[in-house]
């Protein structure tokens, strides 16, 4: 026993190192995540003990009954379609420019940076005075420009543009993925296609974008899902209901309504079983034809 201990000393310490992640990842996902599916199976609320079961009932009435879940749905895939490139771009954008060499670039990456990290009901908090009608600064802006101004968050068809600004905020992340990135291509492809006379445009479309496309891939995988379950910014400028005519009832704002405000637990659950669906239906789209325009150096 004690030979074969010895012999699989190293494999044993491995094992324990990496038990604590196994026992978090059994209590905080797999637990919940297989509690989740079986609740939504049920009728369970806070105000039954024991759930009876209803097999595919709760799925039925989401596909064909609840009308707020293609509301929700529909709101939420119009956030991920403008938002999300959006997003994207202004990260790339920045990141780009960071990785010049100009003075004080430290400091211009800390600004950029910054927003990133500032909590999340306080950058809502701040938008909001930012959205109003009356004083907020984007208006004012419009007005300089001899624009009419905009009800921001009290018209349906400019909830969502708003939303999609707000969350251009906090790019800082993305940006220094992709300067990360940027900063891992060798010097030496510029160098010769200045040589060729390749312009800026030439080196940024033929050289910087395919070099950094695994880069745009991770932050598109996590952009779409991160967008899928917006949350905390729509409830705090528009509320639970997500503000007139249910413009801004994101999919994850209407799990939280049927949980927490109707205590339908189980229909939340089965509600959150199709989100995840949704998201992996996604990701595994996004992966399969990844290799169709992701360029890996070894590939």
């Amino acid at each position: 026993m004690q030979r074969y201990l010895h012999r699989h000393r190293a494999k044993w310490v491995g094992f324990a190192f990496i038990l604590p992640w196994i026992l978090s990842a059994l209590w905080f996902d797999l637990i919940p995540f297989v509690t989740n599916l079986y609740l939504s199976f049920t009728d369970y609320s806070v105000s039954t003990s024991t759930p009876d079961w209803l097999g595919f009932e709760n799925y039925r009435e989401i596909l064909e009954i609840d009308p707020l879940f293609t509301k929700s749905l529909g709101n939420t895939v119009y956030y991920l379609v403008l938002g999300v490139p959006i997003r994207l771009v202004v990260a790339f954008a920045i990141a780009v420019l960071l990785n010049l060499r100009i003075h004080a670039l430290g400091t211009f990456r800390t600004i950029f940076y910054i927003p990133s990290v500032v909590p999340l009901v306080a950058v809502s908090i701040i938008f909001f005075g930012m959205f109003n009608a009356r004083y907020g600064i984007f208006n004012q802006l419009l007005i300089l420009l001899d624009l009419p101004p905009v009800r921001w968050l009290t018209r349906p068809e400019w909830i969502k543009p708003a939303m999609i600004i707000m969350s251009t905020w906090g790019f800082g992340a993305q940006m220094v993925i992709f300067l990360a990135g940027l900063q891992g291509i060798p010097s030496e492809l510029y160098e010769a296609a200045e040589m060729d006379g390749g312009s800026y445009w030439h080196q940024l479309f033929r050289i910087t974008i395919p070099m950094v496309s695994p880069v745009i891939f991770f932050n598109l995988i996590i952009g779409i899902i991160g967008g899928f379950q917006v949350f905390a910014s729509a409830y705090v400028l528009l509320g639970p209901g997500g503000g007139p005519l249910n413009a801004g009832l994101f999919y994850v704002l209407h799990i939280y309504n049927n949980a927490f405000s109707y205590f339908r637990l189980g229909y939340a659950a089965a509600l959150s079983v199709v989100l995840f669906l949704i998201i992996l239906f996604f990701t595994v789209i996004m992966v399969k034809t990844s290799d169709r325009w992701v360029y890996y150096g070894d590939t």
